[in-house]
């Protein structure tokens, strides 16, 4: 891969990631901390829910992205889908910010002709550049949901996180 093609896609990876980590923000800062915990009905996930998620799919996908496979052992996965009662806005805003940490921490780094190195998640390979578009995929997906739950939960007095409907 050229190197001023990789500069460039990894250039726009970051942007990419930091745009969602902002929307995602901007969506849960509209929220009282009891909305961030409601749930839509018994099968759907709050917001609460999702960034648990979230973090712990970060932290197993990125902490030691080119050497290990991104699903980690001691990961939990189902257990990122249960809330217990103590948790408090701060502990969603802490697993966050770490998760969004691994991420950063692990794409900073790379290089052009890191991307079409090999890693493995859940034991099936795919290039670095394949692992990186799946995790943007992944994460835009969990943050439109975020977003729509504020969204929904906000009614009347949600403010657009975009160019406001024309009237």
């Amino acid at each position: 891969m050229s190197d001023s093609i990789g500069t460039a896609y990894l250039a726009e990876v970051l942007r990419v990631f930091r745009q969602y980590k902002q929307l995602g923000e901007r969506a849960m800062d509209q929220l009282e901390p009891a909305e961030l915990f409601r749930v839509l009905d018994d099968e759907s996930n709050s917001v609460a829910i999702i960034v648990k998620h979230m973090a712990g799919n970060m932290r197993s996908r990125w902490t030691d992205f080119l050497t290990t496979d991104g699903e980690k052992p001691d990961r939990n996965r189902d257990g990122e889908f249960e809330m217990d009662d103590t948790t408090a806005p701060a502990d969603l805003r802490r697993w966050w910010e770490d998760g969004w940490r691994c991420v950063f921490s692990a794409v900073e780094p790379l290089r052009p002709e890191d991307l079409l190195r090999t890693v493995t998640i859940r034991s099936e390979p795919h290039s670095v550049l394949q692992a990186i578009d799946r995790q943007i995929a992944h994460y835009a997906y969990h943050i439109g949901q975020i977003v729509q739950l504020a969204r929904h939960w906000r009614g009347p007095r949600w403010q657009t996180l975009s160019i406001p409907k024309r009237r």
